[in-house]
């Protein structure tokens, strides 16, 4: 398994807290939205995070972690937080966007960041696949997490992507949304299930999908079943408007 450290160009000299591995920024140069839940349309910068615990057989970023596929020294850079938040600042945009692979397997790092982007006047967002609870010094005023739990269906096995205790931690949190991808009517019923265990809301659904056909498609097959649990649902703003294109 490569390490975090072995990425980067030469040695590690400084204080590792104060660095991150990174797959891409995106948002200042050429601007976007937030694509998905509760944010779904507001404009967003995105720090996307290399690295993930999972390996989901429909995951739409597997730059950040498929090693079979990419290569980590083409798709990952050493950062300083210093850096990254001279970015964000450059931008007008309030809202920061950061996100994986996982970012919380960088959380130790993350607290000089956020701090760094809450100085600043900006807005936190973690997108987060909700397996690793989130340190105290991340639960503070001005960030909020998307917490999305990754179901069977979306390629992976459930005794790695659902962890109680974590899922649990966020519900606590007060700063937490749970935004589940679906592709049936039928991974609603395992939502359902894993909303009651875990006291999990408020409750957004996503339908999967890559290409606007897919979206769209998914959309209506859910529409009507989620709208009866009254639950929240949001599109993939992203691949209507950007056709899923990278950095978008």
């Amino acid at each position: 398994m490569t390490t975090l450290e072995s990425i980067t160009d030469g040695p590690a000299t400084d204080d590792a807290k104060f660095w991150l591995i990174v797959a891409e920024c995106f948002g200042v140069e050429v601007p976007t939205f937030q694509g998905e839940g509760p944010s779904c349309g507001h404009p967003a910068l995105f720090i996307r995070l290399s690295r993930c615990n999972l390996t989901c057989a429909k995951c739409d970023t597997k730059y950040t972690w498929d090693w079979a596929r990419f290569d980590p020294r083409m798709e990952s850079t050493k950062r300083s937080v210093a850096d990254l938040v001279a970015w964000a600042v450059s931008s007008p945009v309030e809202l920061v966007v950061i996100t994986g692979g996982e970012p919380l397997i960088q959380e130790a790092r993350l607290v000089p960041l956020v701090r760094g982007l809450l100085t600043a006047g900006k807005v936190v967002e973690f997108e987060t696949n909700g397996t690793i609870a989130p340190v105290p010094d991340l639960v503070v005023d001005g960030v909020r997490f998307n917490v999305s739990p990754k179901l069977s269906s979306f390629g992976v096995k459930e005794a790695k992507s659902i962890v109680p205790a974590a899922l649990e931690a966020f519900a606590a949190s007060g700063r937490a949304a749970f935004k589940f991808v679906a592709s049936s009517v039928a991974d609603l019923d395992r939502i359902a299930e894993l909303v009651d265990a875990h006291r999990l809301a408020p409750v957004w659904v996503m339908p999967e999908g890559t290409t606007a056909e897919a979206v769209t498609e998914r959309t209506r097959v859910l529409a009507d079943a989620v709208a009866a649990r009254h639950w929240h649902f949001t599109t993939r703003l992203h691949v209507l408007a950007f056709a899923d294109a990278r950095g978008r």
